[in-house]
């Protein structure tokens, strides 16, 4: 299976028996997006806590929708629809800031439209109009229809929302320290010097880039690439799967340790610590 394109918290909600409602699993996810080995999207949902992958749905261009759910009191509630069916899986956004629901959906929608399409990333901190509703009004169990409104939510109901809201307490208080992003590393400014100081780079890593770039190895090739929107792109996508904490299979094949995939912060000191032994082993044939 290829890298993710897309991944970001999230959990799912079923519907109660032939209802129009449906209600949120407590349960910690993430929804994953990428190509798979056969060519085709395949749009995924793991367990954050089992890392299984629980749902794996091979999409074609154009087949699926994601909306967001309107009836939906709780505000960040949406749904994965088909063209060719009345299949709909609901999803919930687990993520303490709502602040980049919108922006993640729509980039979703864009792969389902155009497989190869490039996920546009606004800048860190910023984002699309974050949800008027920071809370549930009547509860995880929302109507799939407006055709039973004002229904309040039962005792039950309400006992899952605060099992719902108190993990999102506890992510709020994970929050709240600034977070490093690989978007403001891995710049132009960043990269470029190192070209410079260290010209072997440049041929290490051509072997890792498009093999239909019109020039041979050099610096100017890489001072375009590492500019480009698409590079750009492809670091805010890696960034956003390695903040899921889902990424252990794929560091694994880095040489890195599996905890590097749990985190930007986590994967940024995995590598500090590679590079550091690799410069004791250098040392040590010297």
């Amino acid at each position: 299976m290829a890298d993710p394109r897309i991944a970001f918290k999230a959990g799912r909600l079923f519907r109660r028996g032939n209802t129009n409602f449906i209600d949120a699993e407590p349960t910690k996810g993430a929804i994953i997006l990428q190509n798979g080995e056969d060519g085709l999207l395949h749009f995924m949902w793991k367990g954050r806590s089992t890392n299984n992958v629980e749902e794996d749905l091979i999409l074609f261009p154009g087949e699926a929708t994601m909306v967001k759910v309107d009836q939906s009191a709780w505000g960040r509630t949406y749904v994965l629809k088909f063209s060719s069916s009345n299949q709909r899986h609901f999803f919930w956004m687990q993520d303490a800031d709502s602040s980049r629901d919108a922006e993640f959906v729509s980039n979703v929608n864009r792969l389902l439209t155009d497989p190869q399409m490039v996920p546009i990333w606004s800048a860190p901190g910023a984002g699309s109009e974050p949800s008027t509703s920071s809370a549930p009004v009547a509860g995880p169990s929302q109507a799939a229809s407006t055709s039973q409104p004002g229904v309040q939510a039962t005792p039950e109901q309400l006992a899952q929302m605060q099992q719902i809201l108190a993990s999102f307490a506890q992510g709020s208080q994970q929050q709240q320290q600034p977070e490093v992003s690989l978007v403001d590393i891995l710049t132009p400014a960043n990269l470029t010097p190192l070209f410079s100081s260290h010209p072997e780079l440049i041929q290490a890593l051509f072997p890792y880039l498009p093999p239909d770039l019109p020039t041979p190895p050099n610096e100017e090739t890489l001072r375009q690439i590492i500019a480009s929107p698409q590079f750009r792109g492809a670091v805010r996508s890696f960034d956003q799967a390695l903040r899921t904490g889902l990424l252990g299979g794929l560091v694994r094949g880095l040489g890195l340790p599996e905890e590097a995939g749990t985190g930007v912060e986590a994967f940024l000191r995995a590598i500090q610590e590679q590079a550091r032994g690799e410069e004791g082993d250098r040392m040590d044939t010297d």
